[in-house]
């Protein structure tokens, strides 16, 4: 331990050493032409450039390094003043970036090290490794958000408080939203669009030159004098591409100077970071662009990391806000926790469509005979979404490396408050057959529905935050309090920013309800870590049930903890795409009458439409594939029969499917007899049944679940079932669980009165099921 800990303070010291080397050489180089050839940097190692050639794309480490450079240039502006003497020189940048990244390494080591020595237990066996990936994040991780969707991010969160933003500021949630989405397009884009409107500039010169019939240099005073607002534009223009220009907000936003000055230090206003003790200018102390993402220089304002305005943004804003109103405290709450409430259905309306939604749910804890409440309850076919929404991690501000316990307490009380009232809701719904909900109006509890645990096949208990707070979301997992509610139910939490992610690549339903399947089965797996909400999302897009995955290198490594990292690079391609707008993102690949099948089951939502979709979607490539065959063999020669089928094993649940021939009336009652046939042909005591109508052009009209009578035992009454059963063993050569298919003549249909139970075995009335 001894060992240990010099080692620790020998990396610290050489930490304090390298900051202040950091400091003296960003102080001795004017800042614009700093950031200028820090960004002319990054143009030149990256693909996106107006030049077809340039085909060499930066690395994401070299990237994070530039990026952890831009934060420490920050942070020097913030603290000194501007020195008289100050010269660029590219020679003293190779020295400064080279310094700047072997701060980097050593804060790295340094996390390795004195986590190793961590006395905390607040995470169980695995805080050690939680808090090294916590002080690692804190170094390294920024801009977890995609710059594309800042807009849609801040005029949701800002909504709420636009009456006081323009009281204060002149300009609401829309504006300020739309100004924030204008600097992340100009740090994304700025420096080509600099390269083009200069192109732009020189070829409209040289056609004056042509017209006059004279050389470029001999009229481009006169050029110059007759296009002034064009000479306007390409002195910009190399404004944008040499100094720094792109992270000018004033002259690329209509952001007015009020609220820009609120997010920004003048220069020499940070005392803290640099100021004497242990930590003295380390990446361990908080960056001061954690505070006030800007910086004033002369008159405009900059925002030099890029990355911080949007993880650091938000919190200032709100906290400058109540500076200015400090009495719109009690109500500026209220909005939060309503919008916040809100988020999950709003954000998802069309992944939740034709759910029922209920807020601020009341029910009678019967433990405690008091009344509880939580926030957002949502019911969609057979799946239950309970979600709770909390604040934020705003108290992450501080340090993990200075106080590991309060930085990780503020974010076991966001998981583990959530988390106590979705327990306390699930152990409600399960202690009786059936539980009542209640609104709380006017001071008098009101009963707004009713609900049956066993309706519900999935039920995910979601904590909900309005900004991400990786790595901890996804290491909730950890917590030795957070077990699976009821056994079974696994605990899941995200971030409102995930939301307008999953919302763009799972756009349906049956999608989106599949992926929170498989995001709470890997929540569930406790040797298997994954970083944040888009490294799971990669992961479900590339593997889809991954967490199967998980659990199978586990056991063939003998691994008592599997890291998976860099799943999110699909999804992070896409939003960087110029064309992410238009082209096709990221998905699983299913055969086009796989999609069909999907797409008739999401058209008709069925009751129990989603257990057949997420059965179909749980299909790895090989029984996709074989799953296609079978329906494509039928649907080719459905025209001429009335109906055919077949029984497909899929991943061990086998799915029994009925292609019914729109053209004739289904009878249920030799559909139910010939699923329970092929059940005791395929001696499964459960299989799924949908059935399928087709139009002549192969149009599936609707799908629909139905539920499978598996006989127990031969009786009079099935005794005709059981026969079925063995004909179908004779016509078979080997028993197979992966497709026989077969064609029916139509038989003699019979009346079904509308009020006797519906043949497909719902045990509703005909009227109200099928009859309809």
């Amino acid at each position: 331990m001894i060992e240990k800990e010099q080692v620790t303070a020998d990396i610290l010291k050489e930490m304090k050493e390298l900051a202040h080397q950091v400091r003296s050489l960003i102080n001795g180089m004017p800042p614009e032409e700093l950031l200028g050839y820090i960004y002319a940097q990054l143009l030149m190692t990256s693909n996106n450039t107006t030049s077809p050639e340039s085909d060499i794309e930066v690395t994401s480490e070299e990237r994070n390094e530039f990026q952890f450079l831009l934060e420490y240039i920050h942070a020097v502006l913030a603290s000194d003043i501007a020195p008289e003497d100050v010269e660029f020189d590219e020679t003293k940048f190779g020295e400064l970036f080279t310094l700047s990244r072997r701060l980097r390494e050593k804060s790295i080591f340094f996390a390795m090290v004195s986590s190793a020595n961590t006395d905390n237990t607040d995470f169980g066996s695995g805080t050690a490794d939680i808090e090294f990936h916590a002080k690692t994040s804190w170094v390294m991780l920024r801009g977890n958000r995609y710059q594309v969707l800042e807009g849609e991010f801040y005029k949701y969160v800002l909504a709420p408080h636009d009456d006081i933003l323009n009281d204060i500021y002149g300009v609401g949630a829309v504006d300020i939203a739309e100004g924030f989405q204008q600097l992340a397009n100009t740090t994304r884009t700025g420096q080509a669009n600099a390269i083009e409107e200069m192109f732009k500039q020189f070829e409209a010169a040289q056609r004056f030159a042509k017209e006059k019939g004279k050389q470029l240099e001999e009229v481009m005073a006169e050029w110059i004098e007759a296009n002034a607002q064009q000479t306007k534009n390409a002195g910009l223009a190399v404004d944008d591409m040499l100094r720094g220009g792109i992270t000018n907000v004033s002259r690329h936003t209509k952001l007015p100077s009020e609220f820009l000055a609120d997010l920004a230090y003048q220069r020499g206003e940070e005392v803290d970071f640099f100021s004497e003790g242990d930590y003295s200018g380390t990446p361990y102390r908080t960056l001061p662009a954690r505070k006030k993402p800007l910086i004033k220089l002369d008159e405009d304002y900059f925002a030099i990391d890029p990355c911080f305005i949007r993880d650091a943004g938000y919190r200032s804003l709100l906290f400058n806000l109540l500076q200015k109103k400090p009495e719109y405290k009690e109500q500026f709450k209220e909005r939060q926790k309503v919008m916040s409430e809100a988020a999950f259905p709003e954000i998802l309306a069309e992944q939740l469509a034709s759910a029922t939604v209920y807020q601020e749910v009341y029910y009678k804890d019967p433990n405690t005979k008091k009344w509880a409440e939580n926030d957002t309850l949502v019911l969609i076919d057979d799946v239950l979404y309970l979600v709770e929404a909390k604040a934020g991690a705003a108290a992450t501000i501080a340090s993990p490396e200075l106080d590991f316990k309060r930085h990780s307490q503020s974010i076991k009380d966001l998981i583990l408050k959530a988390y106590k009232q979705c327990e306390r809701f699930f152990e409600y719904l399960k202690s009786a057959d059936e539980v009542s909900i209640f609104n709380l109006v006017n001071g008098k509890y009101e009963e707004i529905g009713k609900l049956r645990h066993s309706d519900y096949r999935v039920m995910i208990p979601i904590g909900l935050t309005v900004e991400s707070f990786s790595p901890f979301s996804a290491f909730s997992k950890s917590l030795p309090q957070v077990k699976p509610l009821l056994g079974r139910h696994s605990f899941v939490s995200i971030s409102i920013d995930d939301l307008f992610v999953l919302r763009r690549m799972l756009p349906t339903p049956g999608l989106f309800a599949h992926y929170m399947e498989v995001r709470q089965a890997i929540a569930g797996v406790q040797q298997g870590l994954l970083f944040d909400e888009f490294d799971h999302l990669g992961a479900y897009l590339t593997k889809n049930r991954f967490d199967q995955d998980i659990i199978e290198q586990s056991k063939s490594e003998n691994a008592g903890l599997v890291i998976c990292d860099g799943f999110s690079d699909i999804v992070d391609r896409f939003f960087e795409s110029e064309q992410w707008e238009t082209k096709p993102q990221p998905t699983q690949y299913f055969p086009d009458v796989v999609l069909k099948v999907l797409s008739a089951l999401d058209i008709s939502r069925e009751p129990g439409w989603l257990s057949v979709d997420s059965l179909v979607r749980d299909f790895g490539e090989e029984s996709r594939n074989d799953f296609g065959k079978y329906l494509s063999d039928l649907d080719q020669s459905i025209e001429k029969h009335p109906a055919r089928y077949f029984a497909h094993g899929g991943e061990g649940k086998p799915i029994f499917v009925w292609m019914q021939n729109s053209k004739y009336d289904v009878e249920w009652e030799k559909v139910n007899n010939i699923a329970s046939a092929v059940a005791i042909f395929l001696d499964t005591k459960e299989l799924m049944g949908v059935l399928i109508k087709v139009r002549n052009d192969r149009v599936y009209e609707a799908a629909q679940y139905f539920r499978v009578n598996v006989p127990t035992e031969q009786t009079e009454s099935n005794v005709h079932i059981y026969e079925e059963a063995q004909s179908m063993r004779e016509r078979t050569q080997r028993p197979t669980a992966t497709g026989k298919q077969h064609f029916l003549e139509p038989q003699k249909k019979r009346k079904i009165g509308r009020n006797e139970s519906c043949p497909c075995g719902s045990g509703e009335k005909y009227k109200k099921c099928h009859g309809h």
